[in-house]
């Protein structure tokens, strides 16, 4: 099957719809034309970018700066999920990188070792794709789960410190809020899963047909993404609360809710 390259004059008129969006923006008086333009700015500077850096990595095939750039982009996609909750505290940003790099690099590895079986362990071409993928789509269940378990603590404090009052052990007492934020955090997915193959067309599926891959191939490479992905938002989701938890209820059993701004 042929692939069609596209050109970018192709790309200068498909900008066409950036125009379309933040004409309306003026029209409706919405206000959000600067930040649109901005951002469309920031995909083509970033996607060009990352285009050439990925040729350079997939010529040299250096397991050094495959793993650099896996760490690179998880302290980014750790950055950006705390940046996405309406409250923060001090060390949100480790957190958020740490539950996610736990969850993207076992579920990475058991999906391009076990799973796939590439060969060497590092090829980039699997593995960055695929651990990119992971984090780009973990990081909004790792930001729904922090949200959801922060506002359920500071909104129902004094139920948890009743808890506490009456002999409630940390676990007992943060037992509703984590399984409240977890299941926030899962519902992205469930959602998407839901929806793949009725309402939309994924988006690793419609990559391999427009590539060229044979469909039945693609149908199962995107069920492999789907049931990675289920899997690396319920650890990101946990590993995230589970670390928040340990700040926000000392050794002493007292909520440190100061610690949020």
């Amino acid at each position: 099957m042929k692939t069609i390259v596209l050109s970018p004059l192709d790309l200068l008129v498909a900008s066409g719809f950036i125009l379309l969006a933040g004409g309306l923006s003026v029209a409706m008086r919405l206000g959000v034309e600067k930040r649109l333009l901005v951002a469309a700015a920031r995909t083509v500077i970033q996607l060009t970018l990352l285009g050439f850096l990925l040729e350079g990595i997939f010529k040299l095939a250096n397991p050094f700066l495959v793993l650099l750039l896996l760490f690179f982009m998880t302290f980014m996609a750790g950055r950006e999920a705390a940046a996405r909750t309406r409250k923060r505290y001090l060390t949100m940003m480790w957190d958020t990188t740490l539950a996610m790099g736990v969850s993207a690099f076992l579920v990475g590895a058991v999906v391009t070792q076990v799973v796939v079986g590439v060969k060497p362990w590092y090829d980039p071409q699997y593995v960055i794709p695929l651990l990119g993928m992971i984090l780009g789509n973990a990081l909004n269940g790792v930001s729904l789960a922090l949200d959801a378990f922060l506002d359920y603590v500071t909104t129902r404090r004094e139920e948890l410190e009743l808890f506490l009052a009456y002999g409630a052990e940390a676990r007992e007492a943060l037992a509703s809020p984590f399984r409240a934020a977890v299941r926030r955090g899962l519902i992205p997915i469930i959602n998407a899963m839901s929806v793949a193959g009725v309402v939309s067309l994924p988006g690793m599926m419609t990559g391999q047909i427009l590539a060229g891959a044979p469909p039945l191939q693609a149908v199962a490479y995107q069920i492999l993404v789907m049931f990675m992905l289920a899997g690396a938002y319920a650890l990101g989701a946990v590993g995230v609360v589970w670390l928040c938890g340990r700040k926000i209820l000392g050794r002493d059993l007292r909520l440190k809710l100061e610690i949020l701004r």
